[in-house]
């Protein structure tokens, strides 16, 4: 019988993670390829690939490699079965430095079908280097139109751009004569139709002089550099700030836009603003649910991912245009979930590698970053080079002998500092939460709940990164070294009265914090929840942006997925609505009011935790093994009645659809990437449901304390249904 081929061309190549590599060069003398596996039919996997490498787009229009040819899969008529789509090495000829090449490839499908080839991709070679190395793309930018514009008086023009962007102006006058135009930029309003020229703090708000000429000519405003954000010397009492690129220019974060001064009429079409950041696609991901709040807090986050990037390195705001280890992390998590973007957050953590900042908690998250590039690439080369580096911020020389972490500046020797990187002025300092109010009253002490709480993190991870390279000596020790502390935070930093954990050794405080990064982090036992769980609850948002993150994910890793669906929706002074309706904001901030943090500025990616928590709890979709090739769909929808997201996986989108019925029902549609499996969670009990479908059909699936399971679902479209 005749069966179709329903294999199709492979799309989303990347060249060492870069998706346009004809645009930034690549550094590395074998670059890795990768693609996006297609098939119109259910359950496929890919079997064989066949990878070009050319010197021309006309040789390769020929199918001929005259760089590398991988060669079909059935040479001789043996079938070489190969199922990899990810990070496949060059093993041509030499590459050449400065050089132009492009590549293709097909696939075979579980029939044994092969598709058409892909559409060629283009790359260039810069200074290449047999060690590791990790190229970014090019900063972009982009002309923006206005969405209103009103001439306020008679010399006087206000701009609105509808949402905040890092950028500058470019206008066309017309004058009578030489002379000077004042250009007016700003994130606050005062009123409908005007800048507030006073925003407070560091809220950006610049005059600036525009020369102009007689007769109709395009200005662009050149922004000049600002002394603050600007140093690029790391010193002994700040790190090194992140400076704009030549080609980009320098730029200023802004919403609305004066012009005073034009003697004229200035017409939409005539002022544009040329806002740069990386480069982002806007249709990688979208999100929709019944409830109008949290599709704003999601558009507000999702954003925020794009305006934050104009650095070209996820940095912790205008302010100081600093890469910082906990903002990154939260940044990082955050634009995975909403592009297929990985060379960004790959090329800040390694920075930070090398570059760390001084808070103890921040040397540690270096240990989470490194893990959550594992899980969303599925590529071990930045794990395999900076291995050692990553053992060092694990900071094992400050353990006592219980595997405590104990802090204290006698504690902390320049041999320490030395392995970790750091400034040898900088020491190590607890940081739990910033700014410091919104530390719930934490009492500070040597021996620190949180900093423990990121140690057995880190000590957890860390055994799965040498289980990943084959380390398995190291395997064995670190998860030695974890059971140890959890076993130690378990005995000396729990109130038996109130079976709470305590800020730290000899406290009698238990705040917000030292319970919800220890949930968090799965420290407790099971028997602990019913006290835990109660008391973050009861404390709500008594933490900053940035402990924010950390809450939400407490809250669903224990199940609490209706109060934390609570929050984010929250229309109250201490949650993102806040920004979106009483402040009016686009991109998120750095603490939740002005009154929190008199200096914070408007553009802190680390205030966007629901960019990262939907896609990722709420509608549940996590990588159950590095790079997706199983892929946990677990969603934790609380009272939400609908809900519909298209993430980007390195494999390609997941799309799910969750609908609520008053009857207790739940359906779920999905659509599963090619050369991919799903472990699918239903948050409902058996005791609950008559019969669970699959396409149709009656489902096998087994029962875990967090609900139904089906698993190895194959890719594809597929509904599920428990009525």
């Amino acid at each position: 019988m005749h069966v179709d081929n329903t294999a199709l061309p492979p799309c989303g190549l990347l060249c060492d993670l870069l998706r346009w590599p004809d645009d930034a060069p690549i550094l590395r003398t074998q670059p890795q390829f990768s693609w996006v596996v297609r098939d119109r039919a259910l359950g496929m996997h890919q079997t064989a690939y066949h990878l070009l490498v050319s010197t021309s787009l006309e040789i390769l229009q020929r199918d001929e490699g005259d760089m590398w040819d991988s060669g079909e899969p059935d040479p001789g008529g043996g079938w070489t079965t190969d199922a990899t789509s990810l990070h496949v090495p060059y093993a041509g000829v030499p590459l050449a430095m400065d050089t132009t090449y492009c590549w293709k490839v097909r696939t075979w499908n579980s029939r044994g079908q092969p598709s058409p080839w892909s559409e060629p991709q283009v790359f260039v070679t810069g200074e290449l280097t047999a060690a590791h190395a990790t190229a970014r793309q090019r900063l972009v930018r982009t002309p923006q139109r206005s969405e209103a514009i009103v001439r306020s008086a008679a010399d006087r023009t206000f701009v609105d751009f509808g949402k905040a962007a890092f950028g500058t102006i470019e206008v066309d006058i017309s004058a009578a004569g030489d002379g000077e135009v004042t250009v007016c930029l700003g994130e606050v309003a005062d009123g409908p139709y005007a800048l507030n020229r006073c925003p407070g703090g560091t809220r950006r708000y610049g005059e600036f002089s525009l020369p102009v000429r007689a007769g109709r000519h395009t200005y662009r405003l050149e922004i000049p550099e600002d002394p603050r954000n600007t140093d690029a010397e790391r010193t002994d009492k700040s790190a090194a700030a992140i400076l704009m690129p030549d080609y980009a220019g320098e730029v200023y974060p802004f919403r609305y836009c004066e012009i005073v001064g034009s003697h004229g009429t200035v017409q939409r079409s005539d002022i544009r603003r040329m806002a740069v950041w990386y480069p982002f696609d806007e249709n990688s991901s979208s999100f929709v649910s019944s409830d109008p709040v949290l599709n704003d807090v999601w558009e507000l986050c999702r954003y925020s991912m794009k305006a934050t990037s104009f650095c070209g390195v996820h940095v912790d705001g205008d302010r100081e245009r600093i890469p910082y280890e906990a903002d990154a992390y939260i940044n990082q998590l955050g634009y995975y979930c909403c592009d297929r973007e990985y060379a960004l957050s790959r090329y800040t953590h390694e920075l930070l590698v090398l570059n760390p900042t001084w808070p103890t908690e921040w040397v540690l998250f270096s240990v989470l970053t490194a893990w959550a590039d594992y899980e969303y690439t599925g590529d071990v080369s930045s794990l395999t080079a900076f291995y050692k580096d990553l053992q060092a911020k694990a900071l094992l020389p400050l353990e006592r002998e219980d595997g405590l972490l104990w802090i204290e500046p006698d504690r902390v020797t320049d041999q320490l500092l030395e392995s970790i990187h750091m400034h040898p002025a900088w020491g190590l300092r607890n940081i739990v939460d910033w700014p410091q109010a919104e530390r719930d009253g934490y009492d500070m002490r040597p021996v620190n709940t949180v900093v423990n709480a990121f140690h057995y993190r880190a000590l957890v991870l860390l055994s799965r990164i040498a289980d990943a390279l084959g380390e398995a000596d190291d395997m064995s020790r670190f998860r030695a070294q974890a059971a140890r502390v959890r076993e130690a935070m378990l005995t000396t930093l729990i109130d038996s009265e109130t079976g709470l954990f305590v800020d730290g050794e000899g406290s009698e405080h238990s705040s917000l914090h030292a319970n919800m990064f220890a949930l968090a982090f799965a420290v407790p036992t099971e028997d602990l929840l019913p006290d835990i769980v109660p008391f973050v609850e009861e404390r709500g948002m008594a933490c900053s942006v940035y402990g924010a993150q950390f809450l939400l994910e407490g809250l669903y890793r224990a199940g609490a997925d209706t109060y934390a669906l609570g929050l984010m929706i929250s229309r109250s002074e201490r949650g993102w609505a806040h920004w979106i309706y009483d402040v009016g904001s686009t991109v998120t901030l750095e603490a939740w009011d002005d009154r929190f943090k008199p200096n914070q500025d408007w553009n802190h990616a680390w205030g966007a935790a629901p960019a990262n928590i939907i896609p990722r709890f709420l509608m549940g979709v996590r990588p159950l093994e590095p790079g997706f090739s199983r892929i946990l769909i677990a969603p934790q929808p609380g009272a939400l009645t609908f809900g519909q997201l298209t993430t980007p996986t390195i494999r390609g989108p997941v799309t799910v659809r969750i609908r609520q019925t008053p009857d207790g029902g739940f359906l779920l549609d999905l659509d599963i990437p090619a050369n991919t499996t799903a472990r699918v969670v239903l948050p409902v009990h058996a005791s609950a449901t008559e019969v669970v479908l699959l396409d149709g059909a009656p489902a096998g699936f087994r029962e875990t304390d967090g609900g139904i399971v089906l698993d190895s679902v194959g890719s594809g479209a597929h509904s599920i249904s428990c009525v």
